[in-house]
């Protein structure tokens, strides 16, 4: 009888013997997950109507039970969140437990510091992504045709260089990673989202929804305005942007990820065509320290920065030199997006005489889009910000995983 009480106690870990178990939860994993973490969920209230602050979550692995970090998301329902951390390349299947009570201490959170008109991602003292609302002027003597707001920079890697550039002298438009669109058709002009100089449009920051800390993702949600200038110096604003990102807690010092949905919607009764043109929608200008000598591209499709510009991608990685380091992010881009596998527009070897680096998803490269008055179009995608070297191999699983989250089997007690 004692040892049955000292196998409880020391297989417990952080569980009590008395905690009541409601599920068993089952993750099927298809494949390796290159040691990387794999966010998953499933619904809350299918399970129980107990309230969050009852519940806990552990992982069995024969008699060991390891409390795991979760997060709810309270939504129409309430979904149950966590990530997958398998550390074995043959392992495939993970069990979980949902149990009443036990509740185990408080893990870190990944959280949002609205700091200085940016709201500024950080996991613990470190900076992984800022996104600024207010509007950011271009340097003294620029034109002010150039300011923006509604961008991220800087994307920082997780050793802490930038990964981003703004207002390079080459293109004081550009910043950092932004979304407009170049040659769009609203109400019988032809509009420019992108080239601001043009001084026919501009995307705004108008308002933040939502922000989300927690120990498994942070999350802010932000409505920005795609605005047509229109003739005698009036504005009109032709598309609604809600912008979210999810950033998932880092498991350790070499990665983290960020997912980003942008959702369009028109503003008014009047349809907006998104005309094909050679780069447009979402964008990245890497950073001022790379050139054609010291980074590299590779697509799913296996071209290089020689051969990506106008092919089709599921995923790209772009990694580079940073000072004594290397690191990089591999873009990917959901199947359910418009016109997947998407274009890509990928500046030459030969940019601006060095060599300097910026990729663009472009779905309007080689075909029109119609986006339609009561209608919400959804473009989903996900970076993987590393330091060190990324592999294909990585690439594939990585993007599997987000295009086919792992399914969860529930099985109720």
């Amino acid at each position: 009888m004692m040892k049955f009480w000292l196998l409880l106690l020391f297989t417990g870990l952080g569980t009590s013997a008395f905690a009541q178990q409601l599920a068993t939860l089952e993750v099927t994993l298809p494949r390796s997950t290159n040691q990387q973490i794999i966010p998953v969920q499933t619904s809350l209230d299918a399970i129980t109507s107990l309230s969050d602050a009852e519940l806990s979550l552990v992982e069995v692995q024969g008699n060991i039970r390891t409390p795991v970090p979760y997060q709810i998301e309270k939504a129409k329902a309430r979904i149950l969140h966590w990530n997958v951390e398998n550390r074995s390349s043959t392992l495939t299947k993970r069990t979980y437990e949902l149990v009443k009570g036990a509740k185990t201490k408080k893990p870190p959170t990944i959280n949002i510091v609205d700091k200085e008109g940016a709201l500024l991602v950080q996991a613990g003292a470190k900076n992984l992504l800022q996104y600024n609302y207010h509007t950011v002027y271009p340097p003294t003597g620029i034109d002010t045709a150039f300011k923006r707001s509604g961008f991220i920079h800087p994307l920082w890697s997780p050793g802490g260089q930038e990964l981003t550039r703004i207002q390079a002298p080459d293109h004081y438009h550009h910043y950092g990673i932004w979304n407009p669109w170049t040659h769009v058709l609203f109400e019988g002009d032809t509009v420019d989202f992108w080239n601001l100089k043009d001084r026919k449009g501009t995307v705004r920051f108008t308002g933040v929804v939502s922000k989300t800390d927690g120990p498994v993702f942070s999350e802010y949600q932000v409505e920005q305005e795609h605005v047509a200038f229109k003739k005698g110096g009036k504005e009109k604003v032709a598309l609604n942007e809600l912008q979210t990102v999810r950033v998932y807690q880092p498991s350790n010092a070499d990665y983290y990820i960020a997912d980003v949905t942008i959702n369009l919607t028109c503003a008014s009764p009047s349809p907006v065509r998104l005309l094909t043109y050679r780069y447009g929608g979402f964008g990245w200008r890497a950073t001022e320290k790379w050139n054609k000598d010291n980074s590299e591209i590779l697509t799913s499709g296996g071209k290089t920065r020689k051969d990506a510009d106008g092919s089709t991608a599921r995923w790209c990685i772009v990694q580079g030199e940073l000072d004594k380091d290397y690191g990089g992010a591999l873009m990917m881009s959901s199947p359910a997006n418009y016109n997947h596998p998407e274009p890509l527009r990928v500046w030459p070897e030969t940019q601006n005489g060095k060599g300097d680096v910026f990729v663009n998803y472009s779905p309007t490269k080689n075909k029109d889009w119609l986006l339609s008055p009561g209608q919400t179009y959804t473009l989903r995608y996900r970076l993987l910000v590393f330091n060190g070297r990324y592999t294909k191999e990585q690439a594939e699983t990585n993007w599997h995983y987000f295009s086919q989250p792992p399914t969860v089997s529930v099985k109720r007690k």
